[in-house]
């Protein structure tokens, strides 16, 4: 079996060895965990003490949380009409949000990460206003945004504000800011010197990005993708001023659970903060598995 050879670089009577290569010619990116010495146990152990009580307190939330609900309450959720409703349009909702933000953000952070323009510095701090700004600022400046002349022309060919399309707007404003920034950090770990390389071949500019760093990129989507569906899932804020929270129209799972606490309802609000979660775990999981069979290619 033939096995290859680590290159070789010798500069006068040094000869050091380069990173092992794949088999596509890609350096293997070294290890980031460090051997811990004896010396070192009191400043880990420290630092594990710190991470510990964060770990503890998302451990106890979710564990009290399945303590104090009443299991057949969790099946009512899947049985009566109105939460089920509310299921279906969180799933459906926050998959076609998913899609819309990487399909917003693999252009945007190409564009951010790989071309100097006038103004750069401003579109940057502007991708970042739907993160620092209060759920309830966008949901309220959206619905300000549809009271104008141009938004009141494009509601008249789609309903938004208190309709379907209002709640995945809603949701996507918030969740392709978080998944254009997750793409810029890998959109930066890729060397643009494969991609100078394919243009130098010969290659236009389109096609060293769809046939050089897509390809790389594919490792960045899946957590972008995971991130954007989790924030859309958890959107409460915008929803709830933009879209309302009308049962069997637009009501998603956050909104239920706020109408549930509304009226007192607490084992019903925790029945359906208990799928939230097993829904949340289970596209995690889905993702973590998509992402390792992403880096294995």
């Amino acid at each position: 079996m033939a096995v290859d050879s680590p290159d070789v670089t010798t500069s006068g009577t040094a000869t050091e060895a380069s990173p092992p290569r794949s088999a596509r010619g890609d350096t293997l990116a070294p290890s980031t965990v460090l051997p811990v010495r004896r010396p070192d146990l009191p400043f880990i152990l420290a630092l594990g003490l710190i991470a510990s009580v964060y770990v503890i307190l998302i451990v106890g939330m979710i564990s009290s949380t399945m303590f104090y609900v009443q299991w057949p309450i969790v099946g009512e959720v899947f049985t009566n009409p109105r939460y089920r409703y509310a299921v279906l349009l969180t799933l459906i909702s926050c998959s076609i949000t998913t899609i819309l933000a990487v399909w917003v953000a693999v252009p945007t952070a190409y564009l951010m990460t790989r071309v100097n323009f006038p103004g750069k510095r401003l579109a940057d701090a502007i991708l970042d206003i739907p993160i620092v700004l209060p759920p309830l600022v966008i949901g309220l400046a959206l619905l300000m945004l549809f009271q104008t002349p141009p938004g009141r022309f494009l509601q008249g060919y789609v309903r938004f504000t208190y309709a379907i399309p209002g709640v995945i707007l809603a949701q996507f404003m918030v969740s392709s800011a978080f998944a254009i920034r997750t793409m810029m950090a890998a959109f930066a770990e890729i060397n643009p010197r494969q991609e100078q390389v394919a243009v130098t071949l010969g290659c236009t500019r389109a096609q060293a990005f769809w046939w050089v760093v897509l390809p790389e990129a594919r490792r960045g989507m899946v957590p972008a993708a995971t991130i954007a569906w989790a924030r859309a899932m958890g959107e409460f804020g915008p929803v709830l001023v933009f879209a309302g929270t009308t049962p069997m129209r637009t009501e998603v799972m956050p909104t239920s659970i706020f109408l549930e606490l509304q009226v007192g309802n607490l084992g019903m609000a925790a029945g359906i903060a208990i799928v939230m979660v097993a829904l949340a775990l289970a596209v995690l999981i889905l993702m973590r598995w998509a992402g390792h069979g992403a880096k294995m290619l």
